[in-house]
């Protein structure tokens, strides 16, 4: 059974080029090597990443675009302060028109928007986001993947593939 942490290591690991350590990667996501160590075991039984430590794309696609949303639902709280996720932060803020609606956030207190809060999937989440730009938007769009309606999703998913192909690094 995978857990947040499983999934916070798959998109960190999502574009890697090189075998990365779990050291490096512990650090990177501020997860302890321990935790990363049974993650990327049960990934790998998952069979969402190779030997390689490297995402097996077509794998964690299907997984990520269609059963995450059921593993780690959205579960929106009331109003808080955090940091943008999913439609309200990059890349999908600059391909969506913006609305009224208070924007998804992440509750954290070195956040600078108010919206509607979204319970992340793994409490490290909004601290590895803000140390890593591009893992930022890997999470953001993962949270678009979970809580976002048809063509939230579809973007999302697009953007997503287009950043485990590219080589973008943890």
């Amino acid at each position: 059974m995978l857990r947040g942490q499983d999934i916070l290591i798959l998109v960190g690991l999502f574009g890697a080029d090189t075998r990365l350590t779990i050291q490096h990667v512990a650090d990177e996501l501020g997860l302890d090597v321990a935790s990363v160590h049974r993650g990327l075991a049960r990934l790998s039984e998952a069979r969402l990443i190779t030997e390689e430590r490297r995402v097996a794309l077509a794998q964690a696609d299907e997984f990520l675009a269609h059963g995450l949303q059921y593993v780690f639902p959205a579960r929106f709280k009331g109003e808080s302060r955090g940091v943008p996720t999913a439609w309200a932060a990059p890349p999908l803020r600059e391909l969506l028109t913006a609305t009224d609606a208070p924007p998804p956030v992440w509750p954290h207190p070195s956040g600078d928007a108010r919206g509607i809060a979204l319970e992340p999937f793994h409490p490290a989440v909004p601290n590895a986001a803000l140390r890593n730009d591009q893992l930022y938007e890997r999470l953001a769009l993962v949270d678009a993947l979970r809580a976002g309606d048809a063509r939230v999703r579809k973007l999302a998913r697009d953007e997503l593939l287009q950043r485990g192909s590219a080589g973008a690094s943890l």
